[in-house]
């Protein structure tokens, strides 16, 4: 009896489960907008890739290019990127931009297995199938870069290279190694113990025949890691003293390991983007103060104020105006950009203003 009701409770587990699987198979599954799966094959590596394409608002503009972000470790950080993007692009502090997600392809992957393969520039013992990173970094250069530029609208050279832990370490040994592919670096967590701190040796060939790195690059590290000696491998970049190097680090308080990337590639991809404000003439404010308008309730009064211009609008917002150029202006942590129009003589007739929902034209009216 007590088999009977055994068999019977089995059979209605498996009809109960079965059911719900059938359900949840009739939910549509949720894809993140604006993304799509492309594939190719690498002859040099030997090795399917997929690559998860985000494309930037705008995109269907064909007068527009838009610079590239190369992410490693797509099937873990994709949607995680595309996110901070939206954000940070929501916010004015990113463009517009291609993402580009790699992955590996083929029928079940091991992606631990095939990232200690790719990612390192060196064999060690207790990894065997490790030190493809010089292949890897050659598929990249030959085949998937001039791949991508053929198929998307991209500004030909302008290139930026995410990676995390052993993708921290490979977009460390690209930066050295083939440093005109990318201008704009932002890792986090490196593996920069890996095979006795090799890292260092191909800094030092590099430094040998170089004296400038252009190249930005940003680098964070969680508070419960090895923060000595990221710190010392910090101190070492920033003592060489590279002409056209910019740095910024980071150290994540109450971080670790994993949960670096979230903060950091936040951090690094305003870093790599930021604007650095245009040095306009003080005198040349002047002919921009004034009360601007595009109805008698809307108003926007422009004055200068320690040597910055600053806007007051209808809900006294007070907003301080940086200059991209004489005539272009942004303001921090929000998507607002303001470009003045002038007639013949050079006297200012208005601005138009470009918000995240649409564009108006102010006239001056005082």
């Amino acid at each position: 009896m007590k088999n009977i009701i055994t068999i019977c409770l089995f059979v209605f587990s498996f009809l109960v489960i079965g059911n719900a699987q059938k359900k949840n198979n009739s939910i549509p599954q949720v894809e993140i907008s604006g993304t799509r799966l492309l594939k190719i094959n690498s002859s040099i590596v030997g090795q399917e890739y997929n690559l998860y394409i985000h494309l930037p608002r705008f995109y269907e503009d064909t007068t527009k290019t838009f610079p590239v972000v190369y992410l490693l470790d797509a099937q873990w950080d994709f949607p995680l990127i595309t996110a901070i993007w939206g954000e940070q692009y929501y916010d004015g502090f990113i463009p517009g931009i291609i993402i580009v997600g790699i992955t590996w392809g083929g029928e079940n992957p091991n992606y631990d297995l095939l990232r200690a393969r790719d990612f390192t520039p060196t064999k060690i013992e207790q990894m065997p199938n490790s030190g493809g990173a010089s292949k890897f970094l050659s598929f990249i250069k030959e085949e998937l870069i001039p791949f991508v530029d053929s198929e998307f609208r991209t500004v030909k050279n302008d290139c930026t290279l995410i990676g995390s832990s052993l993708g921290g370490l490979f977009t460390l040994y690209a930066m050295f190694n083939e440093t005109k592919l990318f201008h704009r670096y932002v890792l986090t967590s490196p593996a920069l113990g890996w095979d006795n701190e090799v890292i260092y040796s191909y800094e030092k060939k590099y430094s040998e025949k170089e004296s400038q790195l252009p190249a930005k690059l940003f680098m964070a590290i969680g508070e419960y890691e090895d923060v000595k000696n990221f710190q010392r491998y910090t101190d070492h970049l920033k003592e060489r003293n590279y002409n056209r190097f910019e740095i910024k680090t980071r150290i994540l308080d109450g971080i670790g390991h994993s949960g670096t990337k979230a903060e950091g590639y936040t951090r690094g991809l305003q870093f790599a983007f930021e604007k650095i404000p245009f040095a306009v003439n003080m005198n040349s404010l002047d002919k921009y103060i004034g009360t601007y308008s595009i109805s008698p309730q809307y108003k926007i009064n422009i004055y200068k104020e320690n040597e910055s211009l600053i806007a007051n609008t209808p809900f006294n917002e007070r907003l301080k105006l940086y200059a991209e150029n004489e005539k272009d202006f942004f303001v921090k942590g929000q998507y607002l950009f303001l470009h003045f129009n002038e007639n013949e003589s050079g006297k200012i007739t208005g601005f138009q203003i470009e918000h995240f929902n649409g564009q108006e034209i102010f006239k001056k009216i005082e």
